[in-house]
């Protein structure tokens, strides 16, 4: 099995972005992305798409992410036209925080990649046609932008990229709305979590949230992610105060406080528990 990176495909360092058209009209050996992610979009025909040691067939209008390290390949293509949309992990950080607050894009773009990453997770988005011709022209103006290389072009890019994420985020939350999908479930409470990690939340909170009871969201939250809402809950607000520390001038008390911990002593403990350091001497080495 074989490696491939994003600097095959783009020697700009400072745009970790790559778009094209693929077509397949043999087998394709298994592979992994070693420093990148890739969203696909199947816009005709169809192929079995093998990931790991499991096969699922995919179509078009499918619409699923590979994040980086997640062996893959596909076979017995017919007619199977995509587009590729390579890209690092930080372009989606750099995000505003309500996108990470929306169910589909915590599925499809966060849950999916993941567990697919472990078990050969087979769900994915199906687009209606009507959905495909738009995404289909959407992309044919991005392909023309990265082809033509215009001025701006990297800005254009990357906010036509950040629209047509969110765009695929509504689509698989409308998709899945009424299904009792754990997946969803859990996209959901991340989604809460995401948005008020920062205030005294607790589980019942985010399971009633979630529409479902704290035993299930601990239960799918361990299946998905191998930790507990809690645990995630303070790893997020740790980042934050990592965050806080480099970035601004607030006291140590005040970053306690912002970022949902009752008091800076418990900050404190939680902080060296993590990173081996208390915040003060994290402030110091930054």
């Amino acid at each position: 099995m074989s490696n491939v990176y994003l600097n095959w495909f783009t020697t700009d360092e400072q745009f970790p972005f790559f778009i094209q058209y693929g077509g397949h009209e043999e087998d394709m050996s298994l592979h992994k992305h070693a420093d990148f992610s890739e969203l696909v979009i199947v816009l005709n025909g169809h192929a079995t798409h093998i990931v790991n040691d499991e096969e699922s067939f995919i179509k078009k209008g499918n619409v699923f992410v590979i994040s980086g390290g997640t062996p893959h390949a596909y076979k017995a293509p017919y007619d199977f036209k995509i587009c590729n949309i390579m890209y690092k992990a930080e372009m989606l950080k750099s995000a505003g925080p309500d996108l990470r607050t929306l169910n589909g894009y915590q599925a499809l773009f966060v849950l999916e990649p993941f567990y697919r990453s472990i078990n050969g997770f087979k769900s994915k988005l199906n687009l209606p046609i009507t959905s495909l011709e738009h995404v289909s022209s959407f992309i044919a103006a991005m392909i023309k932008e990265y082809e033509e290389k215009q001025q701006g072009y990297q800005t254009m890019l990357a906010s036509r990229f950040m629209e047509l994420v969110v765009y695929l985020s509504r689509h698989y939350e409308n998709q899945e709305a009424g299904t009792d999908n754990s997946l969803m479930h859990l996209a959901s409470a991340i989604s809460y979590i995401e948005d008020h990690y920062c205030e005294q939340i607790t589980l019942e909170d985010i399971a009633a949230q979630s529409r479902i009871s704290v035993r299930h969201l601990n239960r799918i939250f361990r299946a998905y992610y191998q930790t507990t809402p809690i645990a995630y809950i303070q790893r997020l607000r740790l980042e934050l105060a990592c965050t806080l520390l480099r970035g601004s001038r607030h006291s140590i008390t005040e970053i306690s406080y912002m970022c949902g911990f009752n008091d800076s002593n418990y900050l404190t403990r939680q902080f060296k528990k993590a990173y081996g350091m208390s915040p003060k001497a994290y402030r110091g080495n930054s």
